[in-house]
């Protein structure tokens, strides 16, 4: 179709060029002759001046005795051609070929191919949007057909209960009468919503594949424009395709950037957004019923959705799209590892058991970077060694081995970090300690990284305290190593770390008994407060929040100091094998905090001496760092 459409384009020009040139070319002599009066002209004649005439019609032209060309025009009744012939005047004749129609379309049509030519490049300006050059308030949604490469349910793995949700609209448009016979209709709309990659989108097109129908996907950026007006055309062109297409789904990515809460922020009722709103609402459920038509819309952001759009009656349902746990982990790598040869040694059980908290897109990135890796050394399948190199690299960065470092400054790093590790083994209910490195990744300069031995739900108030105590271990260790004169920034992401969990459990969780079971982080601020930070509590509330913040803060760095030491021997130790080893793990963290030396079984694979290559494989590996209240501990640079 395209490749036609350029043809026509060029066929367009090429006649347009050829009506130019025949419009102002014309006969050479025309352009260069002179106009005369006729009774010059018969004088002319006469005198013996004029020894050869052409006849155009009208048109008489003539060489003069002086060698230049001359014209005029002949009147009607005179008998010119008698005389010249009694004067002895050569007498040319020119056929007159040209009709009026002729002459007309060689007027007008130059003009016309100029005004196609200039509708053609505004529709083309305009997105080559349908209905010629007015095409601008036209949908752009796409129909999606199975040239694209067709995803069914087998393809979405992990989220069997959102599947469920939507395989039971896949068999009413397959099977109407299994449910209308009891008086069911179909959901007029379904509401993805989950946090980012989990696979919305993947649903969806797994919704097209398996349904069978015509299936349209856009996103919500695509209704808005500059113009007051064109969305909600475009909102209305899409439900017309729809309904010629019935029954039909309609898939709209990113919603919340058209269907945001009306009213809020400046613009009033009038901006293109809120129109564009208002339109999709009435198409939804209006006074004109849409059957056959199913909107399914994703979004990571429904608090700022429109109370409107989420009734009953436009989106029915709302599908839950979670993060997968470790079944649905285990079965999103097995989908993505069909493309990729594995090694005999690949527990994908394994690692599903250490990446919780990874979302689909993160298991996709993986594996592809587990690929990488076995590419990079000329591997011909993936081995574990691969997948753990690379959920190193996903999880903690990128190993700097070039990054210059000083003794000094390594020996700063191995007491940091083991004062990390030694208080994160002796705080009660804290994750398992899974890997201790002095190796700079990513923005840190050594981390201890603790992974959960299954996935949380909710998390005590013990457990936030030891994640406190064990965060302000780093601190402690330098100022009991070095000296406090001598402590460094290095403990920068360690305060703001404890800093948010301690203001979390205050304001959020209600671990402050002289506050009461209140939530002071979420309280709506008054019109002047948003603008000016300030809160509808009182500044005494707020001071006793303040203080409370700071004696778990407080007692966090005093736990942490009396575990360092009493346990300074297995603390010193530690560090001493982090800078040998600079990578432990677990096992082998035990191992030589209590002074026994690591034997070759332990340093194969598992450590790395210095200026070795990084090539951990750690088979009980549990999860992944994060940086909110309810993971392991956050990777924290040191100086």
């Amino acid at each position: 179709m395209g490749n036609a459409r350029n043809f026509a384009f060029w066929i367009v020009l090429f006649l347009l060029l050829l009506a130019l040139f025949r419009l102002f070319s014309g006969d050479q002599s025309t352009i260069q002759s002179n106009d005369i009066s006729y009774s010059d002209f018969i004088e002319a004649v006469e005198s013996g001046n004029v020894q050869q005439v052409a006849l155009d019609g009208e048109n008489v032209r003539f060489v003069g005795a002086d060698g230049n060309r001359y014209t005029t025009v002949k009147p009607q009744d005179a008998d010119l051609t008698d005389m010249l012939i009694d004067r002895n005047v050569e007498v040319d004749v020119v056929a007159q070929e040209d009709s009026v129609f002729s002459q007309l379309f060689f007027t007008f049509v130059p003009f016309l191919l100029l005004i196609g030519v200039w509708i053609y490049f505004m529709n083309r300006m305009q997105g080559g949007g349908r209905g010629g050059a007015m095409g601008f308030g036209k949908s752009k949604a796409k129909l999606l057909t199975e040239k694209h490469g067709r995803v069914t349910f087998d393809d979405v793995a992990g989220i069997d209960e959102a599947k469920e949700d939507l395989e039971e609209i896949v068999e009413f448009l397959r099977n109407p009468q299994k449910f209308s016979r009891l008086g069911g209709k179909i959901p007029k709309g379904a509401l993805l919503v989950g946090p980012p990659g989990t696979g919305k989108t993947l649903l969806a097109r797994a919704v097209a594949g398996e349904a069978g129908v015509p299936f349209f996907t856009i996103s919500g950026s695509d209704f808005v424009e500059m113009f007051v007006g064109v969305g909600a055309s475009r909102v209305r062109d899409m439900f017309e395709q729809a309904k010629k297409n019935a029954p039909c789904i309609v898939f709209i990515d990113e919603i919340d950037a058209v269907g945001r809460s009306r009213g809020v922020g400046y613009g009033g009722g009038n901006d293109e957004r809120e129109q564009t709103l208002n339109q999709l609402l009435v198409e939804m459920d209006g006074f004109e019923a849409n059957e056959g038509i199913i909107i399914v819309a994703a979004t990571n952001r429904p608090d700022v959705l429109d109370p409107a759009l989420l009734r009953p009656g436009r989106f029915d349902r709302q599908v839950q799209v979670p993060n997968p746990d470790i079944k649905g982990r285990e079965k999103i790598l097995g989908v993505h590892a069909r493309k990729v040869p594995l090694g005999p040694n690949v527990d994908l059980r394994i690692i599903a058991r250490g990446t919780p908290g990874f979302s689909g897109a993160d298991l996709a990135n993986l594996v592809n970077e587990s690929a990488l890796m076995a590419a990079r050394v000329g591997r011909r399948f993936v081995t574990m060694d691969d997948f753990e190199n690379a959920k190193d690299k996903v999880m903690m960065g990128s190993e700097r081995r070039s990054m210059v470092m000083t003794e000094d400054e390594k020996k700063l790093t191995a007491y940091h970090e083991a004062g990390h590790a030694v208080v994160g083994l002796y705080v009660p209910q804290h994750d398992p300690i899974h890997k201790a490195t002095i190796i700079p990744r990513g923005r840190a300069l050594g981390l201890v990284l603790s992974l959960p031995e299954r996935d949380q739900l909710s998390v005590s108030r013990t457990k936030y305290t030891s994640k406190i105590a064990m965060a302000m271990g780093g601190k402690v260790a330098e100022e009991l190593k070095f000296g406090a004169e001598n402590v460094t920034s290095g403990a920068t992401s360690d305060i703001q770390q404890v800093s948010k969990i301690a203001r979390a459990m205050v304001t959020q969780f209600g671990f402050a008994e002289e506050l009461g079971h209140v939530d002071y982080a979420n309280e709506q601020q008054s019109y002047l407060g948003s603008y000016g930070g300030g809160t509808n509590h009182s500044q005494a509330t707020q001071e006793l929040i303040d203080k409370k913040v700071k004696e778990l803060v407080d007692t966090g760095y005093e736990t942490a100091k009396r575990i360092l030491t009493e346990h300074r021997e297995e603390w010193e130790n530690l560090a001493q094998g982090l800078l040998e080893y600079e990578t432990l793990t677990g096992p082998q963290i035990r191992k030589v905090m209590n002074g026994e030396t690591l034997d070759n079984d332990d340093d194969d694979g598992d450590t790395q001496k210095p200026n070795r290559p990084s090539l951990t494989a750690v088979p009980k590996a549990k999860s992944r760092p994060k940086s909110d209240d309810t993971g392991g501990m956050e990777p924290e640079p040191t100086a």
